[in-house]
């Protein structure tokens, strides 16, 4: 593993978002999509938003891998920065974003739903190509490292 310090928060940021537009240009020449799971969070977007500007990205799909039960643009969700975010600062159209379906009646339909949802994009076992879980500085996502690593064979 290569570990890298930066001057800035923006140095960062670009230096992952030309590692992220490398990756997805790659996974769409080599299998005509790029599987980007991306959790909460707000330090992740202006990364995201670089490397996603970079080129058009077609066959780029967009998961949420953490969301709160709460109104469709409610200001605790995730989904709701995402999609600021993204899809009015990339070249991504609305069905790109994969939405945890969190505003249904019956969450665990939902989750089954969403479950069904994500296989036909990435396989079953599922295959992601970029995984981006943000680091609260509670460390509150750090377990969320491991179970998704175990669970599913998720190149990261």
């Amino acid at each position: 593993m290569k570990v890298e310090v930066l001057e800035d928060a923006d140095s960062v940021a670009r230096a992952a978002a030309a590692t992220i537009a490398a990756d997805a240009r790659a996974a769409i020449a080599a299998r005509g999509r790029f599987a980007l799971a991306v959790s909460g969070g707000h330090a992740p977007w202006i990364m995201l938003r670089c490397s996603l500007t970079r080129d058009p990205l077609g066959g780029c799909a967009c998961i949420q891998t953490d969301e709160r039960v709460a109104p469709d643009g409610h200001p605790d969700r995730n989904l709701t920065h995402l999609r600021e975010s993204l899809l009015q600062h990339a070249p991504l159209r609305p069905e790109q974003i994969h939405a945890m379906p969190v505003e249904a009646a019956d969450l665990q339909a939902a989750a089954t739903q969403y479950t069904l949802a994500l296989r036909e994009i990435a396989g079953s076992p599922p295959v992601l190509d970029l995984v981006h879980l943000g680091l609260g500085p509670d460390g509150h996502t750090a377990s969320l490292v491991l179970d998704v690593y175990l669970m599913s064979p998720i190149k990261t």
